[in-house]
This record gives C-alpha cells, structure tokens and sequence, in this order.
C-alpha cells in the first residue's frame, strides 16, 4: 500500500504544480518581489571602460519565484519518485522472498503426503499378497476336507454294509428292532411317570383353577351397581297431560305414532310411563316427551320435529358408547355400524344388569383366562364384546344367540367368533377352549351377586307355570324346570306312551309356553321316554 500512497501523493503533487504553472502568469506582477539593490555583489565599473547598451536580444531571462518553485517541486516529485521505486523494490522482494518460502512449504507438504501415500499403497498390495495366499490354502484345505469326507462316506458306506451281512438285517430292520427293545424295556418306566404327572396334575389342577378364576374375576371387577329401571317421565302438574293428549287424542296418537312406544297416563297423576321392548325407542321417546313438556308447544307438527332431532342425537350418542366400549377393551378395527349396534347396549337391561356394564365385566375376566390358559386372547375378546349383540338386533324372529349370530356372519368375523357366540348358553357342544372361556366368563359376571336383579315372585311364578304346562298331559310323568328357567325336561309314562309321542309333546308344549307365557330368551323343552327292565339272579 506504501507504493500506491507514494504515487497518489506524486501524481497529486503534479497536478498541483500543473495548476499553479497556468494561474503564475496571471499573478505574475503581484508576486513580483520589489527589487533590492545587492551592495554586496556590486562592482564598480572602471572609469575607464565604457558602458555597454545590452540589446533587448542578448539580455538573460529573468529568474521569478514561480520558476523557482516549479524547479523545487520537481526535485520533490524525483525524490518521491526514488522513495518510491526503492519502497517498491524492496516490497517486491519481501513478497518474492515469502512467495519461494510458502512454495518451499507446499513442495514440501506434498513430499510428505507423495511418501504416506506410498507406504499406504505398499502396505496394501502387501495385504492383497498375504489374503490371496490365505485363499489359495483355504482352497486346498478345502479340497483337502471335501476329499476326506468322501473317503468317510465311502468307508461308512462299506462298514454299512458288512454289517448288514453279518447281521442280516438291513439298516431299517435293525433301527426298528432296537426301538422296540427300547420301548419294551422303557414300558414301565413311561407308566410310572405318565401316573405321576397325572397324580400332580390332579393335586393342583383344583388350587390352580381357583387361583386362576381368582385372579381373572379380581381383574374384572368395576365399579358398576346394577340398576333395574322403567322408563318414567315426571310431569309438571296434572294439566300437562291434557297437552299430551290433545284435541280428540291426536297429540298423543302423533307421539306413539312417532316413537313406536306405548303412552300409559294412568298409574299416577303426576307421571307418564313409556312401553316398548326396544329400549332404544323407549329412551328417544323419553328425551322427546321431557323436551315438548318442557318447551310447552305440543302438536303433532312439533313433535315430528322434536322425534326427529332426538332420534340424531341418540344415534350419535349410541356411536359414542360403543366406540368407547371398544376402545376401553382395545379393539379399533370393528365396522362402524357394528359399533352403532354395540352402542345400543348403553340402553339395554338384562334382569336390571345393563349390557356395557356386563359386557365390559365379562369381557375383562375373559381376557384374562385366556391369557392364563395361553388361548387365543383375540377370538375370547371378540366373543366376550358380541356374544349378546343378538339382543340390540333390529330383527324380531329367533333368540338374542340366533339373532347374533347372523349379525356375526353378516359382519364376516372369523369362525371362532361365531361358534363363542352360538355355544355362550350351551346351545351348541363348545368347539373350542376359547368358546369354554367365553362361556365361563358370562356365568361369572351374570352369577356374582347383586349383578342381576329379578322379582323373586315373578321368577318363582315363571318356573311354576312351565313345569304346570308340561304336567298337565296325562302321558307326562314328571316335569322340571332347570337352568333357571331356560330349559324344561319332561319325562314320560313309559307304558302309557310311544316313541312318536316324544315329538309330538314338545312341539305342544313349546306352543303353549310361546302362547302363554313371557319369558327372557328362550326355553327348551326336552321330552324323555325311557323303557327299563329290570331282573334278580338268585
């Protein structure tokens, strides 16, 4: 940078001059020193010679302080100049000097890395030589071992059969013989440990299965309190049910009309009971008939209108509760409109059990069996979640396990689902240890006390009735009620019966209970006919 400052200091000294060089003349006669006479350097003429007149041709220029500084700025601007070229010079040195040095530094480098680079490739073409001749042992030890193996099997192979000649029996004949003489002499030995094991096994099969069902039923428990409801709606006042009915009836046959529910508004001034099987109907005709009470604008139009959105939202809320219920068990893959059936469940009753409650039990204690016994937790799952699907059925013909079954099969679960569902109350022999889990774990969610609710008169009543029907034919013997009133086995006079009469009673018998009773589910009549003889040797 010191070279470049010199000339700009130069060339700016220059034009300086330049400048002062054309404004001189100008200036001339103001800068013009006044003339002093030097004594010092005067000399006398001699008298004697004369003065000369000097022409105005051969007189000197005369020296002006202009030309004076433009000589001293010259030889400032030469001396520059050389301060310059020598501050130049020496800076082209030093950077040559430091270019041959760092050029020296990257020869150098490059030598070094040139020689790592060498002994590297040195190295490899040493290791490349060193595995090339380890292949070409390892390919001679293996011929070497190929060759020996095929001299063991040649040498196997004749000691085989000089063996076989010398015993006279081939190689299969003598491998059965010595099995046999094994298992002769293994016999006895095979029959006391097969008696021991079966003897522990009987010793703590007991204590096992308790510690097992202990555990599922500790593992299913909830904090559930069976309800057994009816479907009430409070009114306000007795005016109310003026509004409710109408002019000549026509509001209330609109509601029921509507809902598909029976209005009963006798049993109490201040109440209105709802009737239908279907608990779903009976819940949207509740929530419809609270909301027209409430908003107090009851006709027919209205209550289309109030049936509809209440309908919307139950079908919405159904989703929601059967979502929840499989998503609390872990299952996510289900059809949504099975999920809708399964949300039905928030609105249904067993015996004042309700059915996500029984279910979510149930389903629990399965699992847990299942794990247990080491099953397929996925089919008890599915079994446990849809074995009362059936009772949300939209169909009316068949029992809730028939009913299931066809929504089964309409939704294409696997065979196992279907047989868990079909076998749940011993309709079917039990095809599996998963369906005997699925069964189990029913009877001990529906059997624990306080789970289900029933009026004891009724229950009584009801088994007293079935047994009534089947007794009254005269060639009946005796009749019983079992499984709690699920089956009635009749059993028949012998001599004063034949065998087609076994048909022909249970088809009557069957007719009657439908025609005279009702009855959760579905009950079984089973006829006996049973001949014996009987004779004393003395």
């Amino acid at each position: 940078m010191t070279f470049f400052n010199n000339l700009s200091t130069l060339f700016g000294a220059e034009s300086g001059e330049h400048r002062h060089q054309q404004s001189a003349p100008q200036n001339s006669n103001r800068l013009k020193p006044p003339f002093k006479k030097d004594k010092t350097r005067r000399r006398r003429r001699p008298r004697h010679v004369k003065p000369q007149k000097i022409s105005p041709q051969s007189q000197k220029p005369q020296i002006t302080p202009a030309m004076i500084s433009k000589q001293e700025l010259v030889r400032e601007a030469e001396a520059k100049a050389r301060e310059i070229v020598v501050e130049a010079k020496s800076e082209a040195l030093s950077l040559r000097s430091k270019a041959e040095q760092e050029t020296k530094e990257m020869a150098r480098q490059l030598d070094t890395q040139q020689r790592k680079l060498e002994q590297k490739l040195d190295r490899l073409d040493q290791r490349l030589s060193q595995m090339d001749e380890r292949e070409e042992e390892l390919e001679h030890d293996r011929q070497k071992v190929q060759k020996v193996k095929q001299e063991l099997a040649e040498t196997k192979k004749k000691l085989l059969a000089k063996l076989e000649k010398t015993s006279g029996l081939t190689k299969d004949e003598a491998q059965t013989q010595i099995l046999n003489t094994l298992d002769k002499q293994l016999t006895k030995d095979k029959a006391l440990l097969i008696r021991q094991k079966a003897e522990e096994a009987e010793a703590e099969a007991d204590e096992k299965v308790k510690e097992i069902l202990i555990d599922a039923m500790m593992h299913g428990a909830t904090d559930y309190v069976p309800e057994y409801t009816v479907s009430v709606v409070n009114l306000p006042s007795e005016d109310a049910k003026g509004k409710i009915i109408g002019k000549n009836g026509r509001n209330i046959n609109a509601f029921e009309r509507a809902t598909g529910v029976d209005v009963d508004l006798d049993m109490s001034p201040t109440e209105v009971r709802l009737s239908s099987f279907d608990p779903v109907r009976r819940e949207v005709a509740r929530i419809s008939l609270e909301r027209l009470i409430k908003d107090g604008r009851i006709q027919p139009s209205r209550v289309e209108e109030v049936v509809r959105k209440v309908k919307t939202e139950i079908d919405k809320t159904t989703f929601e509760a059967g979502k929840k219920l499989c998503h609390d068990l872990g299952i996510y893959n289900l059809p949504i409109d099975l999920m809708k059936l399964i949300g039905k469940f928030k609105y249904r009753f067993s015996y004042g059990q309700n059915l996500i409650a029984h279910t979510l039990e149930e389903t629990k204690i399965g699992i847990k069996l299942a794990s247990e016994l080491k099953l397929d937790v996925n089919t008890v799952k599915l079994g446990c979640l849809l074995h009362d699907i059936g009772k949300v059925s939209e169909e009316e013909e068949g029992s809730h396990v028939e009913l299931g079954v066809k929504i089964a099969k309409r939704f294409n679960l696997s065979q196992g689902v279907i047989d868990a569902i079909a076998q749940h109350h011993e309709d079917e022999p039990f095809s599996g240890p998963e369906q005997m889990v699925v069964y189990i774990a029913d009877a001990i969610s529906g059997a624990r006390p306080g789970a289900r609710y029933e009026n004891y008169d009724e229950y009584v009543k009801r088994l007293q009735s079935l047994e009534e029907i089947a007794t009254q034919h005269s060639i009946v013997k005796q009749a019983y009620a079992i499984q709690a009133g699920r089956e009635v086995r009749v059993i028949l006079h012998p001599e004063q019966s034949k065998d087609e009469d076994v048909t022909v009673l249970s088809t009557q018998i069957r007719d009657e209970i439908k025609n005279k009773l009702t009855y959760p589910g579905t009950v079984t009549v089973t006829v006996i006919r049973e001949t014996r003889a009987q004779e004393i040797a003395k």
